[in-house]
Formats: C-alpha cells, structure tokens, sequence
C-alpha cells in the first residue's frame, strides 16, 4: 500500500483549523480553571501541601516495607505460643485427607466465579469503554498509594512525553448539532420501521429534536394564541400519534396554524410528495415568523431534491441565504454543495467551499471530505500506486493526498464507509462533530458521489491510513485540528441505534483486568477437567508444585531459626 510522505513536511508553518464553538458550561468550566489556577499560583498556600503529599508518596514503600519486616518478627517471635508447627503440620494432614473431589469442586467454582466476573467486565467494556476493576481501581486505591490525578499538572504521570501537547477538550465541547441533511420522521423514517421493525431513531436523539422544535417555534407568551399552547404542548409528547391529534386539534382552532403543518409534513405524510404539499401549505400560513420561514422554505428545497427537481432545489438553496445571511448557523451550505455535486457542477463546488472553507469557520465532515473530492477527482482517474512509488507525487497528487489526510484528522470514521468496510444505517437527527453519527450522515448522502469521481475511492483506499502515522496520540496533540476529543463515543452511543455498531477512534485495547480474568477462568477450568479425569496423577503433580513452591521459604525459616539459635 502506497504511504504518502507526512504534510507537515511540506508545510511545516500551518496555523490550526478553527475551534469548533464551545457551550456556555464550556465557558464556566474555562473561568472556573483560570481562578483554580490563580489561586494555586500563592506558594505559600499550597507550598505545605504538595511537600506532605509528595513526603507521603516517598515515605510510603519504605513504611510497607518496615511493616512487612514488624509483622514477619512477631510471626517468629509468637511462633511458640501461637502453635505455628503444629497447626502447620495439622492443616498439612488435612489438605491430604481430602479427595479429588473437593479440588474438582474448587476449581470449578473457580472457573465459574472468574467467568462470571469476565462476562461483567466485558458487558461493562462494551457499555462504558473501559474496565469496571480498573476503574474503582483508579477512583479509590490512587488516593490512597499518593497517585496524582490526570488534572493535576502538567508533569503527571499521563502527561504527553515531550510536554507541549496542548490540553484535550471537556466534555461540554462535545456539542450536538442538528443534522442538516436529517430525513424526514413520516416517508423516511417510518417506512424504515415498517419494513425492519427496527427503529432508527434513539430516544435521546428524538428528544433533542423535541427541543429544537419548542425554541425554533417559540412564541412569546404574551400573544400565545390557543392554537400556539396546542402545538407548544404537541412538540413535548412523546407519543407520535398524540402529536399528531394535537395538530389536527390546532388546525380546528386556527386552519391557518403554519406550525401544524410543519409537524404533519414531518410525521404523518409517509411520501414526499405529500409531504411537499403540507409545506406548501404551510408557507402560505407563516406569516412574517422567521423562524417558520426559513424552515419550511429549507424543507421545500430538500424535499425538491428528492423529487429530483435539483436545479430548482439549488435556487431554492441559494436564494434563502441570501434572504437570510445571518443564519449560517443553520449550515444550509450543506445542502447546497450536495445538491450541487448532485449536478456535477463542481466549479460552483469549489465556489461554496472557498468561502466556506475558511480557517475562521468551524469545520464539518462534509466540508473537509468535500474539498478532498474535488482535489482527488482532478488526478484520482491518472494515479497508480505503483507509478507514485516509481517516480514520486506530483504537486497535484500531493495535494490531493494532503486533502484527504486533513480530511481523515478532522473525522477518522468516514473512509470505512465510503469504502463500504462498515455498513451504513439511516442517519440521525443530530450529529456530533468528528464523531461516528457524523460520518454516518455524511457517507449515507455522499458515497455515491465518491463513487461517480472515477478512481476517487482507490486514492483514498491507498492514502487514508497514512493519517494515523502522522498524528500517532490524537487524544494529546493533532496535527492540522485540535487533539481529538475524547467523549465522541459517549454521545455517539446516545445518538445512533443500538444495533449499530459504534466506530471508536482510537481503537482501544482490551483491559488487562479483561485478560487476567479470561486466563484464570480457562486455567482454572483446565484444572478441574484435567483433575476430574486423571485425580492420581494431578495429585502427584500438586504435591510436587507446592513442595518446590514452599522449598525456599523453609529453608529461609531453617537458616533464620539456625542464625536466632546462634545468638541465643
């Protein structure tokens, strides 16, 4: 497979992309940092704390030592009164009274005790990423052996090597955004449901919408009309068809109610034709609401480019962002460049992206893996693997290389579905920027334009893995973006189906916990069977294991008991 040199090679004084923006509790934690550090900045106040910590640290394998040696002394010392011999040499006579039976049974519940424990823990890996063991593990014996936690300082002992690895992102950075591409709940969705008796929607994920909806249609208490309480009421039910009766009921309050008509379209027309037609109506409803406007014109667009009616979607597209510039937030772009690669007009491609595609703007995988295509398609149907290994890339291939490494930095999920190593389910609602629910809408709209760039697929099959050399700890220090975030998984777990299986970047390895109980349960198993057939011979061997186990101990007791006699 043909490895493309790094680009930091070539460019070595890039800046960072954008920082995609962080919420308000991302703010508070920032400020709550920044005080935590000025208040640590007194050495006087902590100077006391940190030497008695690192006093303990120090101290503490000399004092488990000296604890060690006190309690072996008074063992020797109190070995008379105690009857150490005795009872030594009674459990000895003990232990060769009993049958192969007793040790088939013991290990046997052993076997069946550690596999418990394996099952539990894989379960638990599988949920939640990581080891249960290790995990109460790290919260309550760190502490306690003077462990420093991971925020601490820079200098711990998960610190990045070279130390300039810039500080991972929290968990509030990780925003959800609504899907621009999502399909819709009634002639999409729903027929999915019919047909697999799956559902392709997460409760979490429906809710979110649940929320959009009552911002996005808000109306100011002060002249909320009947029909308004109705509809803000429809948006929380949970049940689709309570929704759905509530928006008959507000259409019997005001026929003119646009909102109504905004939900049936979505979640009761079960084409898109009809679906069409109750937007339709409902933009005749709307009114000078914004809000309303440039949803149910987005949704006529989107519904256009289904129908096949791209051109006309296109016009749609770019004639509601000039209407209403501000609301970029909303990424209609999207929309527009995936209509446009739909008519192949890759000039006017190109013409989004550049502006766009700006450092100061933040990132998506549509505008990355975008901008890669268009690259790639311009030398992808010419390139040989072979023939680059020959006489190296040109400065067109170099780019084209460059973009989709760039493109796999920003999210690492999507070459496994474009070159259908993963299969594909139905997008979400939402999606988490950089994570897997964003390759999944991504790829489920994109791969066939992938496919239509001759030769598009084998370039990125030859190229794509080489971003993992150059960024070899993405969750310390990127390289083109900033480290990759590290909850990805969390929210993507929330955000896709349960059946799918959810893409982890990096690939984590099993737990040592995980293998340490795998191996005890097969060993002990081994045991039981092997001391359930063969008892004579496995008694032989126990007896010769534990003999030489204990040889070293005794004749350390024998010279120590000899050199106390000495003195005595």
């Amino acid at each position: 497979m043909f490895v493309a040199p790094p680009c930091g090679e070539r460019r070595r004084h890039r800046r960072k992309e954008h920082k995609p923006p962080v919420s308000q509790h991302s703010c508070v934690y920032n400020q709550r940092v920044k005080m935590a550090d000025t208040s640590s900045s007194n050495p006087q106040s902590l100077g006391f704390t940190e030497k008695l910590k690192s006093w303990l640290s120090w101290s503490w394998t000399y004092v488990c030592a000296v604890w060690f040696a006190m309690v072996l002394t008074m063992i020797y010392v109190l070995r008379s009164p105690l009857k150490l011999q005795e009872t030594v040499t009674a459990a000895s006579v003990f232990l060769n009274t009993l049958t192969p039976k007793f040790y088939v049974a013991l290990t046997g519940t052993s076997s069946l005790i550690s596999g418990l424990i394996l099952i539990f823990e894989w379960w638990y890996f599988r949920k939640y990423g990581t080891s249960f063991i290790e995990q109460v593990s790290v919260s309550h014996l760190r502490p306690l052996l003077g462990g420093v936690e991971n925020s601490s300082s820079s200098g711990g002992l998960f610190s990045p090597v070279n130390g300039s690895a810039e500080p991972r992102p929290s968990v509030s950075e990780c925003k959800v955004w609504r899907n621009p591409l999502n399909l819709f709940r009634g002639a999409e969705y729903n027929r999915y449901t019919w047909v697999t008796g799956k559902e392709p929607l997460t409760y979490y994920d429906m809710n979110l919408s649940a929320q959009d909806h009552q911002t996005f249609f808000s109306v100011d208490t002060q002249q909320l009309r009947p029909e308004d309480a109705v509809m803000q009421k429809a948006w929380r039910e949970r049940n689709p068809q309570a929704r759905i009766r509530a928006a008959y009921q507000a259409i019997e309050l005001n026929p003119d109610c646009a909102a109504a008509y905004v939900l049936l379209a979505e979640e009761e027309a079960t084409t898109i034709t009809e679906a069409e037609r109750l937007f339709k109506q409902a933009l005749k409803s709307a009114g000078r609401d914004t809000n309303l406007l440039v949803y149910i014109k987005r949704r006529l667009a989107m519904c256009a480019r289904k129908l096949g009616r791209i051109k006309e979607a296109v016009k749609m597209m770019r004639d509601l962002m000039k209407e209403f510039p501000l609301l970029g937030m909303l990424n209609i772009h999207e929309n527009l460049l995936e209509s446009l690669l739909e008519l192949q007009a890759y000039a006017d491609v190109q013409a989004v992206l550049a502006k766009y595609d700006d450092i100061s703007l933040p990132k998506s995988a549509t505008i990355c893996y975008t901008s890669a295509l268009l690259k790639a398609r311009a030398v992808s149907d010419k390139f040989s693997p072979e023939a680059a290994s020959r006489r190296g890339l040109s400065t067109a291939e170099m780019n084209a290389v460059e973009a989709i490494h760039r493109a796999v930095e920003f999210n690492p999920h999507v070459p496994k579905y474009l070159l259908e190593m993963k299969s594909l389910i139905l997008p979400p609602e939402h999606i988490l920027k950089r994570g897997d629910s964003e390759a999944v809408a991504y790829a489920f709209f994109h791969l066939q334009h992938w496919k239509r760039a001759e030769g598009a697929l084998n370039l990125l099959h030859c190229t794509w893995e080489g971003t993992f050399r150059i960024i070899p700890y993405p969750l310390e220090k990127g390289h083109l973006f900033y480290p990759y975030p590290g909850c990805t998984e969390t929210a993507d777990r929330e955000l896709l189906p349960s059946f799918h299986e959810v893409s982890v970047y990096p690939k984590k390895e099993l737990p040592f916990f995980i293998l340490f109980t795998a191996g005890l349960c097969s060993f002990t198993a081994m045991l039981a069977m092997l001391t359930h057939h063969f008892p004579e011979l496995m008694g032989v061997f126990a007896k010769a294991f534990f003999s030489t186990l204990f040889a070293p101990l005794g004749f350390f007791a024998d010279k120590i008991e000899g050199f106390m006699l000495t003195r005595i």
